[in-house]
């Protein structure tokens, strides 16, 4: 995905979440947008990665959002 994808993206998204998370993939269904997301493997500031445990991931889920955060829409 280039950047300029990239950046349009985050300004859809809550400020900081690809921090932590890496965008795969982007698809248009209908009147949706559907924005996938993968968590990124590091370690919260503060912690040492060798004292933390894996303890897998959830399900996805599907968050339904409007307008689009922190942005007027006009």
């Amino acid at each position: 995905m280039s950047q300029a994808e990239q950046t349009l993206i985050s300004l859809l998204l809550p400020e900081g979440i690809l921090d932590y998370f890496e965008l795969t993939q982007v698809d248009k269904a209908e009147k949706m947008l559907n924005i996938y997301l993968e968590e990124k493997n590091i370690a919260p500031e503060g912690y040492d990665k060798k004292d933390l445990e894996s303890k897998g991931f959830f399900p996805e889920v599907g968050i339904q959002d409007f307008p689009i955060r922190g942005q007027k829409v006009a």
